[in-house]
């Protein structure tokens, strides 16, 4: 059975409500929700959470809801590792055992049901536990500084000075969307970013953390301009 989970807990900091904001004119979660009904990769697609507004907005717009997650990984300190495994527990006590699952984020308005397919076909052909997305750096991280406490600047890597863009080692990051796994591996929350896993590239233009105001209004406008162009 494959089983799509996603996280949205009620509690942001951050950005109040986060998860069912309205972005667009459509609540942050519906965008995961129907993404994942769409792809067809999925025979469960549920929401956790603890929040009862959540639960009935996600269930409206028709995903299941059969559990309430427990308190304690509803915090501001829980991991999302340890959220997917209550979920895959909770199906292996309760329903029928999972034999891969995607934590799909509810905060991924810019996920595509390809981006989904895709994922899991590589997830199958490399034989990896995790398949994950993952974008590019736009400028070298090699050359990355910092400012001090006493507002001078520092190299993270001085030795890389004297050297040339296009001669350094590119580097890629976390694009937040998904995280494709082995039930297995999630149950024994092995690290995703490790040998383990296996990243599905995504353009840095379908990428986009939102975790400030600055960042809602930022994938706001992008998401605008993606949905004109066709892309999304």
């Amino acid at each position: 059975m494959k089983l799509c989970v996603i996280p949205a807990r009620g509690g942001s900091k951050r950005i109040p409500r986060k998860n069912i904001k309205k972005f667009n004119g459509k609540p942050m979660l519906a965008y995961s929700v129907e993404a994942a009904l769409k792809s067809n990769c999925f025979d469960r697609v549920i929401v956790s959470t603890d929040d009862k507004e959540i639960a009935q907005l996600a269930k409206d717009y028709g995903a299941e809801v059969p559990f309430m997650r427990p308190n304690e990984l509803a915090n501001d300190h829980a991991g999302t590792l340890p959220v997917i495994k209550q979920a895959i527990e909770w199906f292996n006590q309760y329903d029928e055992a999972p034999s891969e699952v995607c934590c799909l984020y509810a905060t991924a308005p810019f996920v595509k049901v390809e981006s989904l397919q895709n994922a899991y076909q590589q997830l199958q052909e490399t034989g990896a536990d995790y398949c994950f997305t993952a974008t590019s750096f736009p400028f070298p991280i090699q050359r990355a500084i910092k400012v001090t406490a006493s507002n001078r600047v520092e190299m993270f890597q001085p030795d890389q000075f004297n050297q040339r863009s296009q001669d350094l080692e590119e580097s890629f990051h976390d694009a937040g969307q998904f995280y494709w796994g082995k039930a297995s591996a999630f149950q024994a929350l092995a690290p995703i970013f490790s040998e383990i896993a296996s990243s599905y590239l995504l353009p840095r233009h379908l990428v986009q953390d939102i975790d400030t105001h600055e960042d809602w209004i930022r994938a706001e406008l992008m998401h605008q301009v993606l949905m004109s162009t066709g892309e999304l």
